[in-house]
């Protein structure tokens, strides 16, 4: 009995512990999901002039919760020059009601789980004699090689992009610019 008794001392103030600021509207709480969001690979999108219309795209496909606060992901973030280009090219937008799980499918063929830096896609690179795949969270597979000193992705069309801007580092993961929209298989809005 004598070992018994601080074990359930310990485990009571544990549990007191643990239910100290689980309540809905605690301040500790509210604060760590406002300085998530302030860090967030969605924050990131808000806030650079170059990425307005990836971040109408991914509040139109509801992804915008998913990168506010869960991660991490390597994002591979087309700039607005890249999404107008497919606009132009395909005679439509993506952005329309009707095209919300086409416009799910793309985003999240730009999206790979982890966190994988330039220098982390770089050996990954090295370990592949200048080829790695990934995986997306669409499902796909994405192919990453080098040309000369820049990352190029290409999509199973044989489309590439090409990263312009890598490392933006966020509290979710990280962020890479590229100056094309690169497309999956599954989907039926195609160029």
């Amino acid at each position: 009995m004598r070992f018994f008794v601080p074990h359930l001392a310990f485990l009571t103030f544990l549990w007191t512990i643990s239910m100290v600021g689980q309540g809905p509207n605690s301040d500790v709480e509210n604060e760590l999901l406002a300085i998530g969001f302030e860090e967030s690979i969605l924050s990131n999108t808000l806030n650079l002039t170059d990425h307005a219309t990836l971040y109408s795209a991914i509040k139109a496909a509801d992804l915008d919760n998913i990168l506010a606060f869960d991660g991490p992901f390597t994002v591979f973030a087309p700039s607005d020059k890249a999404f107008n280009i497919l606009f132009e090219n395909t005679g439509s937008n993506l952005l329309k009601t009707e095209n919300k799980s086409d416009l799910q499918a793309l985003l999240r063929y730009h999206i790979i789980a982890g966190k994988f830096t330039a220098s982390s896609i770089l050996k990954a690179l090295c370990r592949g004699n200048g080829t790695a795949t990934f995986m997306t969270i669409q499902g796909e597979a994405l192919t990453a090689t080098i040309q000369g000193i820049d990352i190029v992705l290409t999509d199973s069309f044989g489309n590439s992009a090409k990263i312009t801007t890598a490392d933006t580092n966020r509290c979710n993961g990280v962020i890479h610019t590229i100056d094309s929209v690169i497309l999956p298989k599954k989907m039926n809005y195609l160029p």
